[in-house]
């Protein structure tokens, strides 16, 4: 595979984790609802803007309205207004690694859909492992000691699992163009996020300029723009290898914490970053293929 695809990789992957250093800017002079409103407003708008000036075709069938609907609900405005209300009380790195865990919800989720894939022993081990990492993860938050609440980090769960179920809703939009579909769901999203994030948080005001900053970067760039580029990548490597991203971004949003906010981050911590990660591995099956496919030397 040519290296500039492992760059953007790599850059993709440091972005979607830096996204948590963002929401924590985000916290500071706006709500939680309201900061996943602009994520996802700010989103719809860089997707409608290339659509525009690429003159896209956006029809879309008839029969695929409500799952789309559903979709944008459960894909963007659910778990992207999840993780800020559950960062006001855990750390943007601990937030980094539980998103890791979005593979693993994708097994469990599919492996209960009708007509989903099944779990296979590989798989069944990964969510296993992961779930282990997760109980490491949360251990210092239950015995009192760290920055994260327990219950926060369990309920920040939530969202991982919303993109388990968006994985499997994504086979009712066979031959629908993804930046399309990106497009229409963001849009939906935000038209439910618009009534409540103004109910509850009132109107917005923003002050600082490293709001808008922030604003700009997790809407046009990272939402918008990193899903384009998702799309347009995936075709090219293959989508086992695009997975490496979720593998990836974990690393970028405890350092970011870390080294810029200040966050402690505690050695159990990363442990159970390692675990989780290690089931990741086992669900994604690239590892197991190298060694069931190595010759024996001599």
């Amino acid at each position: 595979m040519p290296l500039r695809y492992w760059a953007l990789i790599l850059l993709l992957a440091a972005g979607w984790g830096a996204s948590f250093f963002f929401n924590e800017i985000l916290l500071r002079e706006l709500g939680p609802l309201t900061v996943g409103l602009g994520r996802v407003g700010f989103g719809a708008m860089g997707c409608w803007i290339w659509i525009v000036l690429s003159r896209t075709d956006v029809t879309v069938p008839r029969h695929m309205w409500g799952a789309l609907v559903l979709f944008g609900l459960i894909q963007y405005a659910v778990p992207l207004s999840v993780y800020p209300f559950t960062q006001q009380f855990i750390t943007s790195s601990a937030a980094g690694i539980v998103n890791a865990t979005t593979p693993i919800m994708v097994v469990i989720v599919s492996h209960l859909w009708p007509g989903g894939e099944k779990a296979t022993w590989a798989k069944s081990i990964g969510v296993a492992l992961g779930f282990v990492g997760l109980v490491v993860l949360v251990s210092p938050a239950f015995a009192g000691q760290g920055a994260s609440e327990p219950v926060a980090l369990i309920a920040t769960m939530t969202a991982p699992l919303c993109y388990g179920i968006a994985m499997n809703l994504l086979r009712r939009f066979e031959g629908l163009d993804r930046t399309v579909l990106t497009a229409w769901s963001l849009l939906f999203g935000t038209a439910f996020l618009i009534p409540v994030a103004l109910g509850a948080e009132g109107m917005p005001t923003v002050t600082r300029i490293e709001t808008w900053a922030s604003l700009f970067v997790i809407g046009f760039v990272l939402t918008s723009a990193a899903f384009v580029l998702v799309f347009w990548l995936i075709p090219r490597v293959g989508g086992t290898v695009a997975s490496t991203i979720t593998l990836l971004a974990p690393i970028s949003a405890v350092l970011l914490g870390a080294l810029v906010l200040g966050e402690e981050v505690a050695l159990v911590q990363l442990a159970g970053m390692a675990i989780i990660l290690s089931g990741v591995l086992f669900i994604d099956g690239r590892v197991l293929k190298l060694f069931r496919h190595r010759q024996p030397i001599g």
